[in-house]
């Protein structure tokens, strides 16, 4: 019944029980809700036949497990009032933090927290700063193309730029930018590892099995172990001075609720020596 009420998009429209179990029923409406809008007929049966069998799934396991688990075993009183006493703790103290967060990080505070912690940026992979450009099969215009890249003259990156429109399929500019070299080897789909063996000087040069060509010209490089510049690290070093400051506050606050409820005599410690 409920396979053959799925054979087509009009599932979509009448109301009608779509399955059945453990005497309970799934109404087409109800499924509906779970299928996104716009998407082509074949994808919302697979969709709707997905929620069917989890819905289903999930009604006859719980009616297996409240045949088999003895009362005790059934008994979930004490974990669920652990999981209000923790899901409440949490909305507290993201409510508390939200309320005192400091989110602004100035320079200063970037360096010297650099400065101190070098070992937190030692690079994993190296790091690149290059110009990419994929060019279409047999490009008459590669030559002219690759003697731009490296932005020797006033006015040769501007003329790159320009020129890449007409004859490039893709032309990116990372000249100054510290970039993962992971994310430069995903443009010739391969591992970096590869990259870095296929350079010859700063140029990387690599023909695809298609003939598109794939030529980067790498500006600057340091390698894996070095520790990061710090210009790469800056979102990095922000991110985790705010989660410093999260920490701490909420450590301060639990803390704080310790010391206020000894003084109002809600919190005893008894048979402890001063």
């Amino acid at each position: 019944m409920c396979a053959a009420a799925l054979t087509s998009c009009s599932f979509l429209h009448d109301d009608q029980v779509v399955a059945r179990a453990e005497g309970k029923k799934l109404y087409k409406s109800e499924v509906v809700k779970y299928i996104p809008h716009g998407i082509p007929a074949e994808d919302s049966i697979a969709l709707a036949n997905q929620y069917i069998k989890a819905w289903a799934a999930e009604l006859i396991m719980n009616a297996m497990a409240d045949k088999q688990l003895t009362k005790k075993e059934k008994d979930v009183s004490s974990e669920l009032e652990d999981y209000k006493s923790s899901l409440l703790k949490y909305r507290y103290e993201q409510k508390y933090i939200a309320d005192r967060l400091d989110t602004a990080v100035t320079d200063n505070q970037i360096e010297e927290h650099y400065k101190s912690n070098p070992n937190l940026y030692v690079l994993s992979v190296p790091i690149v700063k290059a110009r990419y450009m994929r060019l279409p099969k047999a490009s008459s215009m590669k030559d002219d193309l690759v003697k731009l890249l490296p932005g020797k003259k006033d006015g040769d990156l501007a003329l790159l730029d320009s020129l890449s429109r007409t004859y490039a399929d893709k032309y990116v500019d990372y000249g100054d930018e510290w970039m993962d070299i992971v994310a430069l080897s995903r443009e010739y789909g391969m591992d970096y590892g590869t990259l870095i063996g296929a350079m010859d000087g700063p140029v990387i040069d690599i023909v695809d099995e298609q003939g598109t060509d794939h030529i980067a010209y790498i500006t600057d490089y340091m390698r894996r172990g070095s520790v990061a510049p710090i210009e790469y690290c800056r979102d990095k070093i922000r991110e985790m001075i705010v989660s410093q400051r999260k920490y701490a506050l909420s450590r301060a606050l639990e803390q704080d609720l310790l010391d206020d409820a000894l003084k109002k005599g809600n919190f005893v410690v008894y048979g402890t020596e001063d």
